[in-house]
């Protein structure tokens, strides 16, 4: 065969191999590690136990650094990467900048894993674990975790904004983030509920309080107590934007349902949040609130079913690409 003829073929089938590879990319699975890091899972889990028995809001920004590495290109590590001179990250992006934290924790978790199995078990499969792990040791339901995702080299800090629901969307934005995703209504409201643990920040919420709080909360004598407490936390004015209060002031620490409660009493703290069961156009929503509010066995099985569709929105760019990072923070060298 000629030269000329061989290359064109070598290119092509190069090119078709890539082209394949990234719109087919290889399935995930649940041994993935079974021989080359059989310890993978038990590692993970021994520091998130550390991790959330010295803190229980940790179990909160392991799950939300999760949500936030899926949403963005899928759940490739991307959200783990620092700026650096050659690659802009998406941790200073608006929406993540000061919400999202535990970066060091998953740091700690990296270097147990590459002391045991060096350059194995990628950033994505290990955060993945951890908001598993995380999860479970605040109360809320266990699932199956499968596992075989690449770490990106490259991040996009301009998807987190059009790409990551901010706290005062509406209903129909929400929802579009969303299907944008692939996933359904159902998902969505189910997968809302994580915000029953952690902590809002009050430039987050500075709206809603300020806004139609009163008008979708019975105003109790709960709902009035807590309104006054979280305007002196958060002027309207502005200043004390990094002040937090909790998304959930009936049970903050324990993953249960306790989050669609307050969301029937019009109590929600974030504006997105109430959407869900407020909005007009929330016929879809406000019942899957009530079926949540009704039966926390019903939102555990939905959530551990949705976790695995979000952990299935993997970055077909980095089979081909990709690479286990050493550090986290960084591009392997």
């Amino acid at each position: 065969m000629p030269i000329k003829s061989t290359f064109i073929l070598s290119f092509f089938t190069i090119f078709c191999f890539k082209f394949l590879h990234a719109a087919n990319p290889p399935p995930l699975s649940l041994d993935h590690y079974k021989s080359s890091c059989p310890n993978a899972e038990a590692i993970v889990r021994k520091e998130m136990e550390c991790t959330v028995q010295s803190d229980l809001r940790n179990a909160a920004l392991i799950l939300r650094l999760h949500f936030h590495d899926c949403f963005v290109q899928g759940c490739d590590g991307s959200v783990l990467l620092d700026d650096t001179v050659t690659l802009q990250g998406e941790k200073k992006a608006p929406i993540n900048f000061n919400a999202l934290k535990g970066f060091e924790i998953i740091d700690r978790i990296k270097g147990k894993l590459e002391s045991e199995c060096p350059g194995i078990v990628s950033c994505a499969d290990l955060l993945s674990y951890a908001a598993r792990d995380a999860t479970v040791l605040v109360g809320g339901p266990y699932w199956d975790v499968p596992v075989g995702r690449k770490d990106s080299k490259t991040a996009s800090f301009s998807q987190v904004e059009s790409n990551i629901p901010d706290a005062n969307d509406g209903l129909l934005s929400i929802i579009a983030k969303f299907t944008y995703q692939s996933l359904s209504v159902t998902d969505m409201v189910a997968l809302s509920g994580a915000h029953t643990i952690g902590m809002a920040r009050c430039t987050n919420y500075r709206a809603r309080i300020y806004g139609d709080y009163k008008k979708t909360a019975t105003m109790s004598s709960i709902a009035e107590p807590n309104l006054k407490t979280l305007k002196s936390t958060c002027p309207a004015a502005g200043g004390g934007d990094d002040n937090e209060a909790e998304m959930d002031n009936i049970s903050p620490n324990v993953f249960d349902n306790a989050y669609y409660h307050i969301l029937l009493r019009g109590e929600g703290l974030l504006n997105s949040d109430q959407e869900l069961y407020s909005s007009v156009l929330g016929v879809e929503t406000s019942k899957l609130v009530k079926k949540y509010a009704e039966d926390q066995m019903a939102f555990f099985e939905q959530f551990s079913e949705s976790m695995v569709k979000l952990g299935n929105l993997t970055n077909s760019e980095s089979y081909v690409d990709g690479e286990v990072r050493k550090n986290c923070r960084f591009i392997n060298t």
